[in-house]
Protein backbone atom coordinates (compact mmCIF):
# COMPACT_ATOMS: atom_id res chain seq x y z
CA UNK A 1 0.00 0.00 0.00
CA UNK A 2 2.46 2.33 0.87
CA UNK A 3 4.26 1.43 -2.61
CA UNK A 4 1.51 2.19 -4.18
CA UNK A 5 0.73 5.67 -3.01
CA UNK A 6 4.11 6.62 -3.68
CA UNK A 7 3.45 5.56 -7.25
CA UNK A 8 0.60 7.87 -7.71
CA UNK A 9 1.39 10.65 -6.14
CA UNK A 10 4.68 10.75 -8.45
CA UNK A 11 2.41 10.04 -11.71
CA UNK A 12 0.38 13.15 -10.14
CA UNK A 13 3.28 15.59 -9.48
CA UNK A 14 4.37 14.65 -13.42
CA UNK A 15 0.66 15.20 -14.62
CA UNK A 16 0.59 18.60 -12.55
CA UNK A 17 3.84 19.76 -14.14
CA UNK A 18 3.24 18.68 -17.64
CA UNK A 19 0.39 20.81 -17.38
CA UNK A 20 1.94 24.23 -16.19
CA UNK A 21 4.91 23.95 -18.70
CA UNK A 22 2.19 23.59 -21.61
CA UNK A 23 0.14 26.44 -19.93
CA UNK A 24 3.33 28.68 -19.75
CA UNK A 25 4.54 27.07 -23.53
CA UNK A 26 0.91 27.83 -24.56
CA UNK A 27 0.06 30.96 -23.84
CA UNK A 28 2.86 33.49 -24.79
CA UNK A 29 1.22 36.31 -25.31
CA UNK A 30 -0.79 36.54 -22.04
CA UNK A 31 2.47 35.61 -20.50
CA UNK A 32 4.22 38.69 -22.52
CA UNK A 33 1.54 40.49 -21.40
CA UNK A 34 1.63 40.14 -17.61
CA UNK A 35 5.33 41.18 -18.09
CA UNK A 36 4.82 44.23 -20.05
CA UNK A 37 2.09 45.26 -17.25
CA UNK A 38 4.57 44.11 -14.61
CA UNK A 39 7.40 46.33 -15.95
CA UNK A 40 5.19 49.38 -16.47
CA UNK A 41 3.98 48.85 -12.81
CA UNK A 42 7.62 48.96 -11.64
CA UNK A 43 8.91 51.79 -13.70
CA UNK A 44 10.58 49.95 -16.21
CA UNK A 45 11.04 51.84 -19.52
CA UNK A 46 8.91 50.35 -22.53
CA UNK A 47 10.16 51.17 -26.16
CA UNK A 48 8.09 52.31 -28.85
CA UNK A 49 5.22 55.29 -29.53
CA UNK A 50 4.93 58.48 -30.62
CA UNK A 51 5.22 61.14 -28.34
CA UNK A 52 2.93 64.53 -29.45
CA UNK A 53 4.18 67.81 -28.21
CA UNK A 54 2.22 71.07 -28.30
CA UNK A 55 4.43 74.15 -29.45
CA UNK A 56 3.11 77.97 -28.99
CA UNK A 57 4.39 79.60 -32.10
CA UNK A 58 4.85 77.76 -35.84
CA UNK A 59 8.89 77.65 -36.68
CA UNK A 60 10.32 79.42 -39.89
CA UNK A 61 13.21 77.69 -40.39
CA UNK A 62 15.49 74.94 -38.62
CA UNK A 63 18.99 76.05 -40.45
CA UNK A 64 20.68 76.88 -37.27
CA UNK A 65 21.99 80.29 -39.00
CA UNK A 66 19.16 81.82 -40.00
CA UNK A 67 16.20 80.37 -36.99
CA UNK A 68 14.91 83.01 -33.63
CA UNK A 69 12.86 81.66 -32.18
CA UNK A 70 13.02 79.14 -29.08
CA UNK A 71 10.26 77.21 -30.35
CA UNK A 72 12.26 76.45 -33.45
CA UNK A 73 15.50 75.31 -31.58
CA UNK A 74 13.16 72.87 -29.85
CA UNK A 75 12.76 70.81 -32.89
CA UNK A 76 16.50 71.65 -33.78
CA UNK A 77 18.06 69.76 -30.83
CA UNK A 78 15.85 66.48 -31.58
CA UNK A 79 17.78 66.51 -34.76
CA UNK A 80 20.98 67.63 -34.51
CA UNK A 81 23.41 67.99 -31.45
CA UNK A 82 26.15 70.27 -30.38
CA UNK A 83 29.75 69.65 -29.35
CA UNK A 84 29.11 69.65 -25.41
CA UNK A 85 25.06 70.09 -23.14
CA UNK A 86 24.71 71.48 -19.82
CA UNK A 87 24.08 69.00 -16.91
CA UNK A 88 20.41 68.53 -15.86
CA UNK A 89 21.06 70.88 -13.22
CA UNK A 90 22.34 73.15 -16.02
CA UNK A 91 25.45 73.95 -13.75
CA UNK A 92 28.14 72.56 -16.15
CA UNK A 93 28.84 71.16 -19.14
CA UNK A 94 29.10 67.31 -20.25
CA UNK A 95 30.48 65.82 -23.63
CA UNK A 96 28.01 65.40 -26.71
CA UNK A 97 30.02 64.90 -29.91
CA UNK A 98 32.76 66.26 -28.55
CA UNK A 99 34.36 63.47 -26.10
CA UNK A 100 36.88 66.02 -24.03
CA UNK A 101 38.45 69.24 -24.74
CA UNK A 102 40.91 71.42 -22.72
CA UNK A 103 41.61 75.27 -22.91
CA UNK A 104 45.16 77.12 -23.33
CA UNK A 105 46.56 79.14 -20.40
CA UNK A 106 45.68 81.87 -22.77
CA UNK A 107 42.26 81.24 -23.23
CA UNK A 108 42.03 81.81 -25.97
CA UNK A 109 42.29 78.45 -28.04
CA UNK A 110 39.74 75.45 -27.09
CA UNK A 111 40.46 71.75 -28.41
CA UNK A 112 37.94 69.62 -28.82
CA UNK A 113 38.42 66.00 -29.37
CA UNK A 114 35.34 64.33 -31.29
CA UNK A 115 33.23 61.00 -31.27
CA UNK A 116 34.59 58.45 -33.81
CA UNK A 117 31.31 56.92 -34.22
CA UNK A 118 28.82 59.62 -35.17
CA UNK A 119 26.44 59.42 -38.21
CA UNK A 120 24.33 61.55 -39.83
CA UNK A 121 21.12 60.77 -40.92
CA UNK A 122 20.87 59.51 -44.54
CA UNK A 123 19.78 62.79 -46.92
CA UNK A 124 19.26 64.16 -50.29
CA UNK A 125 22.72 64.58 -50.37
CA UNK A 126 24.34 61.91 -48.60
CA UNK A 127 24.05 58.75 -47.53
CA UNK A 128 24.24 58.72 -43.62
CA UNK A 129 27.85 59.26 -43.60
CA UNK A 130 30.18 59.70 -40.74
CA UNK A 131 30.59 62.90 -39.18
CA UNK A 132 33.97 64.25 -38.96
CA UNK A 133 36.26 67.69 -37.82
CA UNK A 134 35.68 68.62 -41.38
CA UNK A 135 31.97 68.84 -40.46
CA UNK A 136 32.74 70.57 -37.07
CA UNK A 137 34.58 73.21 -38.90
CA UNK A 138 32.46 73.65 -41.41
CA UNK A 139 29.61 74.14 -39.05
CA UNK A 140 30.97 76.47 -36.60
CA UNK A 141 32.84 78.74 -38.56
CA UNK A 142 29.54 79.08 -40.87
CA UNK A 143 27.68 79.99 -37.79
CA UNK A 144 30.86 82.58 -36.56
CA UNK A 145 30.13 84.36 -39.68
CA UNK A 146 26.89 84.09 -40.89
CA UNK A 147 24.73 83.63 -38.16
CA UNK A 148 21.71 85.92 -37.90
CA UNK A 149 21.40 86.37 -34.32
CA UNK A 150 25.42 86.44 -33.83
CA UNK A 151 25.47 83.15 -31.86
CA UNK A 152 29.13 82.57 -32.14
CA UNK A 153 30.46 85.72 -31.85
CA UNK A 154 34.64 86.16 -30.98
CA UNK A 155 35.36 82.83 -33.04
CA UNK A 156 38.04 83.71 -35.87
CA UNK A 157 38.86 80.36 -36.96
CA UNK A 158 38.46 76.44 -36.32
CA UNK A 159 41.45 74.41 -37.15
CA UNK A 160 41.28 70.47 -38.44
CA UNK A 161 44.29 68.92 -36.43
CA UNK A 162 43.57 65.45 -36.59
CA UNK A 163 40.49 63.38 -38.35
CA UNK A 164 38.56 63.69 -35.31
CA UNK A 165 40.23 67.57 -33.06
CA UNK A 166 39.51 70.82 -33.95
CA UNK A 167 41.03 73.82 -32.28
CA UNK A 168 38.34 76.69 -31.96
CA UNK A 169 40.21 80.10 -32.05
CA UNK A 170 39.09 83.49 -30.56
CA UNK A 171 40.66 86.47 -30.55
CA UNK A 172 39.63 88.15 -26.62
CA UNK A 173 39.12 85.15 -23.91
CA UNK A 174 36.12 84.57 -23.24
CA UNK A 175 35.20 82.07 -20.74
CA UNK A 176 31.54 82.22 -21.69
CA UNK A 177 32.43 80.01 -25.09
CA UNK A 178 31.33 77.10 -23.74
CA UNK A 179 27.45 78.10 -23.29
CA UNK A 180 27.15 79.83 -26.58
CA UNK A 181 28.35 75.97 -28.31
CA UNK A 182 25.59 74.33 -26.45
CA UNK A 183 23.08 77.14 -28.73
CA UNK A 184 20.89 74.89 -31.46
CA UNK A 185 22.19 77.55 -33.52
CA UNK A 186 25.86 76.16 -33.44
CA UNK A 187 24.76 72.12 -34.07
CA UNK A 188 26.98 70.31 -36.41
CA UNK A 189 25.54 69.59 -40.35
CA UNK A 190 26.72 67.92 -43.21
CA UNK A 191 27.95 70.63 -46.19
CA UNK A 192 26.64 68.39 -48.87
CA UNK A 193 23.10 68.69 -47.46
CA UNK A 194 23.07 72.61 -46.43
CA UNK A 195 24.80 73.52 -50.08
CA UNK A 196 22.76 71.25 -51.70
CA UNK A 197 19.70 72.58 -50.63
CA UNK A 198 20.43 75.97 -50.66
CA UNK A 199 17.86 78.38 -49.28
CA UNK A 200 15.50 75.46 -48.85
CA UNK A 201 17.96 73.97 -46.40
CA UNK A 202 15.71 75.27 -43.13
CA UNK A 203 13.23 73.03 -44.30
CA UNK A 204 15.27 70.12 -44.27
CA UNK A 205 17.69 70.25 -41.62
CA UNK A 206 20.10 66.79 -41.43
CA UNK A 207 21.90 66.38 -37.85
CA UNK A 208 23.34 63.68 -35.82
CA UNK A 209 20.75 64.03 -33.25
CA UNK A 210 18.17 61.24 -32.00
CA UNK A 211 15.53 61.85 -34.21
CA UNK A 212 15.02 62.65 -38.31
CA UNK A 213 12.54 64.89 -39.89
CA UNK A 214 9.99 62.59 -41.26
CA UNK A 215 7.10 65.17 -42.34
CA UNK A 216 6.66 68.83 -42.35
CA UNK A 217 3.01 70.25 -42.54
CA UNK A 218 3.46 74.37 -42.42
CA UNK A 219 1.95 75.81 -39.65
CA UNK A 220 0.48 72.57 -38.57
CA UNK A 221 3.15 69.49 -37.83
CA UNK A 222 6.29 68.48 -37.84
CA UNK A 223 7.00 65.04 -37.44
CA UNK A 224 10.28 63.06 -36.83
CA UNK A 225 10.75 59.18 -36.29
CA UNK A 226 13.93 57.68 -34.53
CA UNK A 227 17.71 58.00 -35.75
CA UNK A 228 18.31 54.43 -35.78
CA UNK A 229 22.30 55.25 -35.62
CA UNK A 230 22.38 57.54 -33.40
CA UNK A 231 25.43 57.57 -31.53
CA UNK A 232 23.89 57.63 -28.00
CA UNK A 233 21.25 55.82 -25.77
CA UNK A 234 18.87 54.17 -28.20
CA UNK A 235 15.43 56.34 -27.88
CA UNK A 236 12.95 54.50 -26.30
CA UNK A 237 10.15 56.57 -28.46
CA UNK A 238 9.58 55.39 -32.44
CA UNK A 239 8.80 59.22 -32.84
CA UNK A 240 7.72 62.57 -31.98
CA UNK A 241 4.66 64.96 -33.57
CA UNK A 242 5.26 68.38 -32.93
CA UNK A 243 1.90 70.42 -33.16
CA UNK A 244 1.61 74.19 -33.79
CA UNK A 245 -1.25 75.25 -31.33
CA UNK A 246 -0.72 78.70 -30.67
CA UNK A 247 -3.67 79.29 -28.84
CA UNK A 248 -3.11 78.46 -24.95
CA UNK A 249 -6.83 77.48 -24.27
CA UNK A 250 -6.36 75.40 -27.07
CA UNK A 251 -3.22 74.11 -26.32
CA UNK A 252 -4.69 73.25 -22.48
CA UNK A 253 -7.72 71.39 -24.28
CA UNK A 254 -5.85 69.33 -26.38
CA UNK A 255 -4.19 68.17 -23.49
CA UNK A 256 -6.82 67.29 -22.07
CA UNK A 257 -8.33 65.47 -24.70
CA UNK A 258 -5.56 63.45 -25.28
CA UNK A 259 -4.53 65.57 -28.39
CA UNK A 260 -1.02 66.01 -26.66
CA UNK A 261 0.84 64.12 -24.56
CA UNK A 262 3.05 67.47 -22.98
CA UNK A 263 1.80 70.86 -23.40
CA UNK A 264 4.24 74.22 -23.08
CA UNK A 265 4.18 77.41 -21.67
CA UNK A 266 1.75 76.46 -19.38
CA UNK A 267 0.01 79.84 -17.73
CA UNK A 268 -2.40 81.46 -16.27
CA UNK A 269 -5.28 79.62 -15.23
CA UNK A 270 -4.60 76.91 -17.38
CA UNK A 271 -1.95 76.17 -14.27
CA UNK A 272 -5.08 75.29 -12.39
CA UNK A 273 -7.28 73.36 -14.87
CA UNK A 274 -4.38 70.72 -15.35
CA UNK A 275 -3.60 70.44 -11.67
CA UNK A 276 -7.18 69.35 -11.51
CA UNK A 277 -7.27 66.70 -14.00
CA UNK A 278 -6.60 63.26 -12.83
CA UNK A 279 -4.68 62.69 -15.51
CA UNK A 280 -2.45 65.03 -15.84
CA UNK A 281 0.39 66.90 -13.88
CA UNK A 282 1.80 69.93 -14.25
CA UNK A 283 5.53 70.46 -13.80
CA UNK A 284 7.03 73.74 -12.97
CA UNK A 285 10.46 74.97 -11.67
CA UNK A 286 12.04 78.80 -11.56
CA UNK A 287 13.54 79.65 -15.07
CA UNK A 288 16.54 81.50 -16.71
CA UNK A 289 13.83 84.60 -16.92
CA UNK A 290 13.26 87.87 -15.57
CA UNK A 291 10.86 90.72 -15.71
CA UNK A 292 12.39 93.86 -14.65
CA UNK A 293 11.62 97.80 -14.42
CA UNK A 294 13.90 99.73 -16.40
CA UNK A 295 14.56 103.13 -14.96
CA UNK A 296 16.54 106.10 -17.19
CA UNK A 297 20.19 106.11 -15.33
CA UNK A 298 20.79 109.23 -17.92
CA UNK A 299 17.81 111.99 -18.25
CA UNK A 300 15.23 112.96 -16.16
CA UNK A 301 14.17 112.60 -12.51
CA UNK A 302 15.25 109.33 -12.25
CA UNK A 303 18.92 110.30 -13.07
CA UNK A 304 19.66 110.56 -9.65
CA UNK A 305 20.17 107.73 -7.66
CA UNK A 306 17.88 108.67 -4.81
CA UNK A 307 15.00 109.17 -6.97
CA UNK A 308 15.58 105.52 -7.83
CA UNK A 309 15.47 104.08 -4.75
CA UNK A 310 12.24 106.14 -3.68
CA UNK A 311 11.02 104.67 -6.36
CA UNK A 312 12.09 101.18 -5.56
CA UNK A 313 11.16 101.64 -1.55
CA UNK A 314 7.25 102.83 -2.46
CA UNK A 315 6.99 99.72 -5.16
CA UNK A 316 5.40 96.70 -3.32
CA UNK A 317 6.82 93.57 -5.60
CA UNK A 318 5.54 90.97 -4.41
CA UNK A 319 1.76 92.78 -4.68
CA UNK A 320 2.57 92.92 -8.68
CA UNK A 321 4.07 89.68 -9.40
CA UNK A 322 0.91 88.00 -7.68
CA UNK A 323 -1.56 90.45 -9.27
CA UNK A 324 -0.42 89.17 -12.71
CA UNK A 325 0.41 85.78 -11.77
CA UNK A 326 -2.81 84.98 -9.66
CA UNK A 327 -2.23 81.08 -10.10
CA UNK A 328 1.53 81.08 -10.00
CA UNK A 329 4.32 80.51 -12.23
CA UNK A 330 6.78 83.56 -10.90
CA UNK A 331 7.85 84.33 -7.64
CA UNK A 332 9.70 87.76 -7.02
CA UNK A 333 13.05 88.26 -7.94
CA UNK A 334 15.71 89.78 -5.69
CA UNK A 335 19.03 90.75 -8.38
CA UNK A 336 19.64 90.68 -12.03
CA UNK A 337 20.28 87.41 -12.14
CA UNK A 338 18.06 84.05 -11.80
CA UNK A 339 17.91 81.98 -9.17
CA UNK A 340 19.03 78.94 -11.77
CA UNK A 341 22.25 80.51 -12.86
CA UNK A 342 25.40 78.91 -10.84
CA UNK A 343 26.31 82.63 -10.41
CA UNK A 344 23.33 83.49 -8.11
CA UNK A 345 23.75 84.36 -4.24
CA UNK A 346 21.12 84.08 -1.68
CA UNK A 347 23.51 86.12 0.76
CA UNK A 348 22.87 89.04 -2.03
CA UNK A 349 19.31 89.23 -1.39
CA UNK A 350 19.12 91.00 2.02
CA UNK A 351 20.62 94.02 -0.13
CA UNK A 352 17.43 94.37 -2.15
CA UNK A 353 15.24 97.40 -1.31
CA UNK A 354 12.89 96.77 1.13
CA UNK A 355 8.97 98.11 0.86
CA UNK A 356 8.97 101.39 2.55
CA UNK A 357 6.44 104.13 1.25
CA UNK A 358 6.98 106.53 4.05
CA UNK A 359 10.39 106.01 3.96
CA UNK A 360 10.17 106.75 -0.06
CA UNK A 361 8.35 109.54 0.41
CA UNK A 362 11.57 111.01 2.22
CA UNK A 363 14.13 110.39 0.06
CA UNK A 364 12.16 111.94 -2.95
CA UNK A 365 11.45 115.21 -0.73
CA UNK A 366 14.99 114.54 -0.05
CA UNK A 367 15.78 114.62 -4.20
CA UNK A 368 13.88 117.56 -4.56
CA UNK A 369 10.51 115.63 -5.29
CA UNK A 370 8.46 116.44 -2.45
CA UNK A 371 4.98 116.62 -4.76
CA UNK A 372 6.30 113.75 -7.30
CA UNK A 373 6.37 114.18 -11.10
CA UNK A 374 5.31 113.05 -14.10
CA UNK A 375 6.95 110.71 -16.60
CA UNK A 376 6.49 107.59 -19.21
CA UNK A 377 6.45 104.11 -19.01
CA UNK A 378 7.06 102.24 -22.15
CA UNK A 379 6.15 98.57 -22.27
CA UNK A 380 4.14 95.85 -24.64
CA UNK A 381 0.44 94.71 -24.64
CA UNK A 382 1.63 91.57 -22.96
CA UNK A 383 2.91 93.35 -20.00
CA UNK A 384 0.31 95.98 -19.39
CA UNK A 385 -1.33 94.33 -15.81
CA UNK A 386 2.43 94.49 -14.77
CA UNK A 387 2.66 98.29 -15.49
CA UNK A 388 -1.10 98.77 -14.19
CA UNK A 389 -0.07 97.91 -10.83
CA UNK A 390 2.98 99.82 -10.86
CA UNK A 391 1.06 102.93 -12.03
CA UNK A 392 -1.37 102.90 -9.25
CA UNK A 393 1.24 102.61 -6.47
CA UNK A 394 3.19 105.29 -7.80
CA UNK A 395 0.35 107.25 -7.35
CA UNK A 396 -0.44 106.44 -4.16
CA UNK A 397 2.77 105.64 -2.45
CA UNK A 398 4.41 109.11 -3.59
CA UNK A 399 1.75 111.00 -6.15
CA UNK A 400 4.47 110.20 -9.16
CA UNK A 401 1.87 110.06 -12.31
CA UNK A 402 3.13 107.31 -14.80
CA UNK A 403 1.45 107.30 -18.23
CA UNK A 404 1.76 103.91 -20.17
CA UNK A 405 2.89 104.27 -23.27
CA UNK A 406 1.73 100.71 -24.75
CA UNK A 407 3.80 100.33 -28.36
CA UNK A 408 4.63 97.34 -30.64
CA UNK A 409 8.35 95.65 -30.65
CA UNK A 410 9.64 97.59 -33.12
CA UNK A 411 8.71 101.48 -30.98
CA UNK A 412 9.30 99.65 -27.86
CA UNK A 413 13.20 98.17 -28.78
CA UNK A 414 13.72 101.18 -30.78
CA UNK A 415 12.85 103.77 -27.93
CA UNK A 416 14.19 101.45 -25.06
CA UNK A 417 17.84 100.94 -27.08
CA UNK A 418 18.53 104.70 -27.65
CA UNK A 419 17.46 105.78 -24.10
CA UNK A 420 14.94 107.69 -24.67
CA UNK A 421 12.21 105.84 -22.03
CA UNK A 422 12.13 107.05 -18.82
CA UNK A 423 11.04 103.74 -17.60
CA UNK A 424 10.28 100.56 -19.33
CA UNK A 425 9.46 97.33 -18.70
CA UNK A 426 11.39 94.04 -19.82
CA UNK A 427 12.27 90.61 -19.98
CA UNK A 428 15.38 88.57 -20.42
CA UNK A 429 16.08 84.90 -21.21
CA UNK A 430 19.35 83.08 -21.99
CA UNK A 431 22.08 80.89 -21.07
CA UNK A 432 22.73 80.32 -17.39
CA UNK A 433 26.51 81.38 -17.27
CA UNK A 434 25.70 85.11 -16.26
CA UNK A 435 27.67 86.61 -18.59
CA UNK A 436 24.65 86.63 -20.60
CA UNK A 437 22.65 88.75 -18.25
CA UNK A 438 25.17 90.71 -16.44
CA UNK A 439 27.32 91.72 -19.53
CA UNK A 440 24.49 92.39 -21.11
CA UNK A 441 22.35 94.46 -19.11
CA UNK A 442 25.04 95.96 -16.95
CA UNK A 443 27.96 96.75 -18.94
CA UNK A 444 28.92 100.23 -20.09
CA UNK A 445 29.41 98.75 -23.35
CA UNK A 446 26.04 97.83 -23.80
CA UNK A 447 24.62 101.72 -23.75
CA UNK A 448 22.94 101.91 -26.97
CA UNK A 449 21.99 98.48 -26.89
CA UNK A 450 18.49 97.01 -26.04
CA UNK A 451 19.68 95.31 -22.71
CA UNK A 452 21.48 98.09 -20.94
CA UNK A 453 18.80 100.90 -22.88
CA UNK A 454 18.67 102.43 -18.90
CA UNK A 455 22.60 103.83 -19.28
CA UNK A 456 23.50 102.40 -16.40
CA UNK A 457 27.60 102.56 -16.13
CA UNK A 458 29.82 101.78 -13.61
CA UNK A 459 33.60 101.61 -13.90
CA UNK A 460 34.05 99.02 -10.86
CA UNK A 461 30.94 96.76 -12.52
CA UNK A 462 32.30 96.92 -15.92
CA UNK A 463 35.91 95.85 -14.89
CA UNK A 464 35.00 92.82 -13.02
CA UNK A 465 32.33 91.68 -15.63
CA UNK A 466 35.26 91.55 -17.87
CA UNK A 467 37.35 90.10 -15.25
CA UNK A 468 34.79 86.75 -15.04
CA UNK A 469 34.97 86.05 -18.55
CA UNK A 470 38.85 86.65 -19.52
CA UNK A 471 40.79 85.79 -16.38
CA UNK A 472 39.95 81.95 -15.30
CA UNK A 473 37.04 79.37 -16.54
CA UNK A 474 36.92 78.06 -13.05
CA UNK A 475 33.09 78.87 -12.52
CA UNK A 476 33.80 79.36 -8.64
CA UNK A 477 36.18 81.82 -9.46
CA UNK A 478 33.80 83.52 -12.14
CA UNK A 479 31.17 83.46 -9.58
CA UNK A 480 33.07 85.37 -7.16
CA UNK A 481 33.48 87.92 -9.54
CA UNK A 482 29.33 88.29 -10.61
CA UNK A 483 28.61 88.63 -6.72
CA UNK A 484 30.95 91.55 -6.52
CA UNK A 485 29.11 93.23 -9.35
CA UNK A 486 25.78 92.38 -8.04
CA UNK A 487 26.70 93.56 -4.65
CA UNK A 488 27.58 97.17 -6.78
CA UNK A 489 24.52 97.07 -9.11
CA UNK A 490 22.21 96.63 -6.47
CA UNK A 491 23.74 99.40 -4.03
CA UNK A 492 23.74 101.79 -7.64
CA UNK A 493 19.88 100.69 -7.85
CA UNK A 494 19.48 101.48 -11.75
CA UNK A 495 16.57 99.45 -12.08
CA UNK A 496 13.54 97.00 -9.98
CA UNK A 497 13.35 93.53 -9.92
CA UNK A 498 10.10 92.18 -10.91
CA UNK A 499 9.62 88.61 -11.14
CA UNK A 500 11.84 85.45 -12.16
CA UNK A 501 9.23 83.21 -14.52
CA UNK A 502 8.86 79.80 -14.08
CA UNK A 503 9.24 77.13 -17.06
CA UNK A 504 6.16 75.13 -17.16
CA UNK A 505 4.44 72.41 -19.07
CA UNK A 506 1.20 70.13 -18.61
CA UNK A 507 1.91 66.22 -19.54
CA UNK A 508 0.03 63.39 -19.18
CA UNK A 509 1.16 60.79 -16.31
CA UNK A 510 2.07 58.25 -18.85
CA UNK A 511 4.58 60.40 -19.95
CA UNK A 512 7.95 59.15 -17.98
CA UNK A 513 11.45 60.72 -17.54
CA UNK A 514 10.23 64.10 -18.54
CA UNK A 515 10.72 67.19 -16.55
CA UNK A 516 11.08 70.73 -17.75
CA UNK A 517 14.05 72.74 -18.31
CA UNK A 518 15.25 76.46 -16.46
CA UNK A 519 16.26 77.48 -20.07
CA UNK A 520 12.74 76.23 -21.82
CA UNK A 521 14.62 73.90 -23.56
CA UNK A 522 12.12 70.46 -24.75
CA UNK A 523 14.89 67.68 -23.98
CA UNK A 524 13.41 63.95 -25.19
CA UNK A 525 16.82 62.22 -25.16
CA UNK A 526 20.24 63.42 -24.23
CA UNK A 527 23.92 62.76 -22.94
CA UNK A 528 22.71 64.18 -19.84
CA UNK A 529 20.39 60.77 -19.20
CA UNK A 530 17.36 62.09 -20.30
CA UNK A 531 15.24 59.65 -22.35
CA UNK A 532 11.60 59.75 -22.46
CA UNK A 533 9.36 56.90 -22.85
CA UNK A 534 5.69 56.16 -22.16
CA UNK A 535 3.33 53.31 -20.68
CA UNK A 536 2.02 51.86 -23.51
Amino acid sequence: MKGKWHSSWLLLLIAVVLVLSACSSGNNSSSSADNKEEATSSGEPQDGGELKVGLSANPKTLDPILYTGVYESQIMRQVADTLVVYNKELSDFIPSLAKEWKVSEDMKVYTFTLRDDVYFQPGEYQDGRQMTAEDVKYSLERSAKESAMNRLRGVEKVEVTGEFEVEVHIGTPNAALLAMLTDSGNIIVPKEEVEGWGDQFGSHLVGTGPFQIKDWQKDSEVKLTRHDKYWGEKPHLDGVSFKIISDPNMMTNALRSGDLDVGTDIKGQNRELIKTDQNLELLSKPALSLTYLDLNNKKGPTADPKVREAIYKATNVEEIVKGVNQWGGAEPSFMGLPKQSWGYSKDLEKLKPTFDPEAAKKLLAEAGYPDGFKTELYLSEARVPYGTIFQNQMKENLNVDVELKVVEWGTYSDTVAKGNAPMSIGGWTWYPDPYFFLYQLFHTDQIGALGNGKGYSNPEVDSLLERAVSETVDQNERAKLYQQALEIILKDVPRIELDNLEASAGINKKVQGYDVSSDFSIIIVSPNGTNVWMKQ
